[in-house]
């Protein structure tokens, strides 16, 4: 079997046991609460109960971007063992620590320029990037080598959807997604927006239905739209901000509708709950068409 190692950043949102259990690497993406800093993204720190609790008692959570200089460090650990390494990071479109890992990577190439490191924009977030991961594995145990996985999977992830719907629009409004009229108005109303991550890796809203239930529904919707007719799907991560109930409504939803190989239910870390808010859904899956196709298809 192939040997190199994956990594991730806090914000792919997989189970720590998953990554433990499959060797895969993480660096964490500095996050605060009410001005109080967090190194670690995986509650080690704080409870995933009282991180949301505080969101919901108005306690306020900022996230930072991986800086360069982290990233040179990692690298050139790497670069001086002739490890191969295939890092997979938020999207491009959302966060800055996509690009501080392309220029530290030219850093290093100077002094090793045959460092075998491959970083992967994941055009997603939280269980998107989560995926790929889990697609990676699945490559290095076929025997691919980092190259190879990587390569695979700068095509592969455009037809990875990511999906969301969330329950509070002020978290949408304060990261600049709706104006503050609108999201005061979606609240009264109990409007459900349904975003995913679009083909250039930024969040944009899609439909708008009123109530939990009806949103859910929508989200298999969306789902369906996507796949072949008759299509079986080898993993689907449902992801939620501590509303573990409402994600066992949507997996429940996915598995009467599709035969599913592999269905993982998580909690969404801080980085990316920070700006869902508590009570959000998110939906990753394999597609049968890419996101730009879907775009055309049914947005154009």
């Amino acid at each position: 079997m192939s040997r190199f190692t994956i990594m991730v950043d806090t914000s792919c949102d997989l189970p720590a046991e998953y990554l433990v259990e499959h060797g895969i690497e993480v660096l964490s993406m500095p996050f605060e609460i009410d001005g109080q800093p967090h190194d670690q993204g995986y509650w080690q720190e704080i409870s995933d109960k009282e991180y949301y609790d505080g969101l919901r008692q108005g306690r306020v959570a900022r996230t930072s971007q991986i800086n360069p200089e982290s990233f040179v460090s990692v690298f050139t650990d790497y670069a001086k063992q002739d490890k191969a390494l295939v890092i997979i990071l938020l999207s491009s479109g959302l966060s800055s620590t996509l690009q501080n890992a392309k220029v530290a990577l030219l850093e290093v190439k100077k002094s090793y320029p045959q460092c075998n490191i491959f970083v992967i924009d994941s055009i997603s977030a939280t269980t998107g990037s989560g995926l790929l991961a889990v697609l990676a594995v699945r490559k290095r145990a076929e025997g691919l080598s980092a190259g190879e996985t990587a390569e695979w999977l700068e095509t592969k992830k455009h037809s990875c959807f990511a999906l969301f719907t969330v329950d509070d629009l002020m978290y949408l409004h304060r990261g600049g997604r709706l104006s503050k009229l609108s999201a005061i108005a979606g609240t009264v109303l109990n409007i459900k927006p349904l975003l995913n991550i679009a083909p250039d890796g930024t969040l944009r809203q899609k439909e708008k239905v009123r109530g939990t239930k009806a949103a859910l529904k929508m989200l298999a919707e969306q789902m369906k739209r996507s796949l072949a007719p008759g299509a079986r799907l080898n993993t689907v991560l449902i992801s939620h901000t501590d509303c573990p109930d409402v994600a066992a409504q949507l997996a429940d939803l996915i598995k009467a509708e599709f035969p599913v190989e592999c269905l993982i239910v998580m909690m969404t870390g801080p980085i990316i709950g920070a700006h869902l808010g508590p009570g959000a859904v998110t939906l990753m899956y394999e597609g049968d068409m890419t996101r730009e196709e879907y775009e055309k298809t049914f947005y154009a």
